[in-house]
């Protein structure tokens, strides 16, 4: 597995070694210990998500202020333009952004560390993502920061607006929203 940092250290982009031949190919989406080997990553995931979107689906920024889930994430059909932002306050890329296109073709898996905002906009006619999390999904700690936050200025890579849900809609400003210290 390769391991490549972004600018925010502790999100990384993975890339599994891939088996191919004109049968097909064959790959490790997940082992625990090779994650540990190569990345660091010893976490219990507890969780596996499937999403799917049509293109200009943006969903997110999303999060956890209690129990918040560290994500492993991965497509499996189509392309997306997968974001974190890092909200730990006492962190020195506090408010910084990163992003990686995530794709069927590339294979490429991001870490998303707890202490972060996640969102990805589909770029293809469908897009389908998995997703592993260290802990579960509960109500009433989500959290969702608006996906066009003046202050963050993600460079989100979509032409008019985005189809959003109402949830994301409704999302909080970056000054406004519940953070890790």
């Amino acid at each position: 597995m390769n391991v490549f940092r972004t600018a925010i250290r502790e999100v990384l982009i993975l890339e599994p070694r891939v088996f191919g031949d004109d049968r097909g190919f064959f790959f490790e989406s997940y082992n625990q210990r090779a994650l540990a080997q190569a990345a660091g990553i010893e976490v219990p995931f507890v969780q596996d998500n499937h999403s799917r979107s049509a293109r200009k689906v943006l969903r997110g920024l999303h999060y956890q202020i209690g129990q918040p889930q560290g994500k492993l994430v991965r497509a499996i059909v189509g392309t997306v333009f997968d974001v974190a932002v890092d909200i730990r306050r006492s962190s020195p890329t506090f408010g910084k952004w990163v992003s990686v296109e995530l794709s069927a073709e590339n294979k490429q898996m991001a870490w998303i560390p707890a202490g972060f905002a996640h969102g990805f906009l589909a770029l293809s006619d469908h897009a389908e993502i998995l997703y592993k999390t260290t802990d579960f999904w509960v109500p009433e700690h989500e959290r969702t920061i608006i996906w066009d936050d003046r202050d963050l200025g993600i460079g989100w890579p979509v032409s008019g607006p985005p189809t959003l849900s109402e949830k994301d809609r409704r999302g909080m400003r970056f000054r406004d929203a519940a953070v890790f210290e």
